[in-house]
């Protein structure tokens, strides 16, 4: 199990959408309640609930034997491509590969509701490698298009969940205001006022 990260939600609930970016919230899937493991991803309903936040989904009904492993190996991977990367360090990326050649699509031409065409892609894979494969590309992507400066773990001593930073100064420091920006805020407080 990787590094974990604080987070008040529930595993039930699903696992927080702060990374603004699907590699991030993959990363995200793995937390830290009250200094404990959380795992997000239980069973394949909690994956592919995952999944469908996301937009990604399948026709049957019943996931592939063997996508709850397979997820969790990409997870794995995923942090170790991610954190060389954001430490700059060189990056075997060949794992990830066998995780795209999974994912075949095909280009798709048709029109948006104003009439504009637009050029989509539509995948013809099934199984693991069409649930699966958006994630690793989402990851790829990152490797290839993304700033590792951009790539950051929340502040918060008790956190460790990651994001992409895009605000416009790129000097975001928590997974979320709301959540460790503002324990940090109250913790200062208290060491202020001596409470």
């Amino acid at each position: 199990m990787s590094e974990a990260a604080t987070t008040t939600e529930q595993p039930q609930s699903g696992a927080p959408m702060l990374g603004d970016h699907l590699a991030m919230d993959l990363l995200n899937t793995e937390a830290r309640a009250d200094g404990q493991p959380v795992e997000f991803w239980s069973n394949d309903q909690d994956l592919l609930h995952w999944l469908a936040r996301y937009g990604i989904s399948q026709t049957a009904t019943v996931a592939p034997a063997d996508l709850l492993p397979q997820a969790k190996a990409l997870r794995a991977l995923a942090h170790q491509l991610i954190s060389q990367f954001r430490a700059g360090q060189p990056i075997d990326y060949r794992p990830l590969n066998p995780y795209l050649q999974a994912y075949s699509t095909v280009p798709y031409l048709e029109q948006d509701a104003e009439g504009t065409l637009t050029l989509s892609r539509h995948c013809t894979a099934e199984g693991t490698g069409a649930l699966l494969g958006p994630v690793a590309e989402a990851v790829a992507q990152l490797l290839v298009e993304g700033n590792a400066a951009l790539v950051k773990q929340c502040e918060h001593p008790d956190c460790i969940l990651w994001f992409y930073d895009r605000t416009k100064a790129h000097k975001r420091r928590w997974c979320s205001m709301a959540l460790c920006g503002n324990r940090h805020k109250a913790a200062q407080f208290r060491k202020r006022s001596g409470g």
